[in-house]
């Protein structure tokens, strides 16, 4: 379900052009359990996890030292808040999204963080690298505790979930391979 649609206009750090995109805003409601059954495919992206770089050099990514489906198993209702980005610019380089896409993903994490904390839910994050750590070394690598423990959380990915086949089945968005 398309909520909003906004307009924006932002400075691109790397080459100092004006890029202007749309964001559109969907949001999907289902049971906790039907999310779980129908999306999660836990050891397939397990495995793609383990061969990522970042697998236990961050916090949000596994190894857990928790079992995922014992916590979302706490949770009756699954809320998605996924947000479509936009460039009027078709030729701007994928090289360039992060830059773009980073102040759409920090506000968006910020506001579910308040709904965490509003619903006493939980919240997922974004694939990658940390917001709040950015190039910065995570402190998993060196063992210490996270530097931003009440704004860091997994991915959904993270946890097993089909990211791609939940944005095309839940939120009519299709996501590139």
């Amino acid at each position: 379900m398309l909520l909003e649609r906004r307009y924006v206009l932002i400075t691109m750090s790397d080459n100092h052009k004006y890029a202007t995109y749309t964001t559109e805003r969907y949001t999907a409601e289902l049971d906790a359990k039907t999310y779980i059954e129908r999306f999660r495919r836990a050891d397939y992206f397990l495995k793609l996890c383990q061969q990522c770089g970042n697998y236990g050099r961050r916090f949000g990514c596994p190894p857990f030292d928790h079992d995922p489906l014992t916590v979302l198993q706490r949770y009756d209702r699954v809320q998605i808040i996924g947000v479509k980005v936009t460039p009027y610019d078709k030729t701007l380089p994928l090289s360039a999204a992060g830059d773009m896409m980073r102040p759409v993903t920090t506000a968006l994490n910020e506001e579910l963080l308040e709904k965490e904390q509003s619903s006493d839910g939980m919240c997922f994050g974004f694939a990658g690298s940390c917001l709040y750590c950015g190039v910065a070394q995570c402190a998993r690598i060196e063992g210490k505790p996270c530097r931003h423990p009440d704004k860091v959380r997994p991915s959904l990915e993270a946890y097993g979930f089909d990211i791609s086949r939940t944005a095309k089945e839940l939120l009519g968005i299709e996501i590139l391979p």
